[in-house]
């Protein structure tokens, strides 16, 4: 860490570092955040704060209950065929804002190898825009042909930042991934 001075105040730049994925071998969906947050690092979750809408949203989608345990979350995830990863593997930054991290100490976790593990993962969705451009910066370049054929699709941030869009238009543009599940189910 190392201190700054901006706006007469001392501020902490942090190196962070994400999680595992969590998946299963049959994950056809994978959604991906940019970093977690300082909430989501204190407790080892992925979207731990609790007024960022995304296990609203997942429960609603998949039908079970956003206050169940984290782990029986996920389990519903891993049922459906989802996997939730973030493109980060590691950045430097302020806050918990996407807009702190600092462009230069970018390293993304290693999408090669997880989609080689991962060949049925046929839509990749990221979780507002700074996942979906550092993916595009700094994955997509790294990818086979194979997995360049995969779409990568942005949807709007369900982090409480993103306070333009109300829970029933974001509800709505997540919907997709239910449409995406069914399309690749075995027949």
């Amino acid at each position: 860490m190392w201190p700054g001075k901006r706006a007469d105040r001392l501020f902490v730049m942090s190196e962070v570092y994400s999680f595992a994925p969590v998946s299963s071998p049959q994950a056809r969906v994978l959604i991906l955040g940019s970093m977690p947050g300082k909430r989501s690092l204190e407790m080892q979750q992925y979207y731990a704060h609790p007024q960022n809408a995304f296990w609203r949203i997942m429960a609603e989608l998949f039908d079970f209950d956003a206050d169940q345990s984290y782990l029986a979350r996920m389990e519903h995830l891993r049922n459906w065929g989802v996997a939730l990863w973030d493109v980060l593997a590691a950045c430097t930054r302020e806050s918990s804002l996407d807009s702190d991290i600092v462009e230069s100490s970018i390293i993304t976790n290693d999408f090669p190898a997880f989609l080689s593990q991962h060949p049925l993962v046929g839509h990749i969705y990221c979780n507002g825009a700074r996942s979906f451009q550092s993916f595009l910066r700094h994955v997509r370049p790294e990818l086979s042909d194979k997995n360049l054929e995969i779409p990568v699709i942005r949807l709007p941030s369900t982090s409480p930042a993103h306070a333009a869009m109300n829970f029933q238009a974001k509800l709505c543009a997540w919907s997709v991934i239910m449409n995406s599940i069914k399309s690749t189910e075995e027949p």
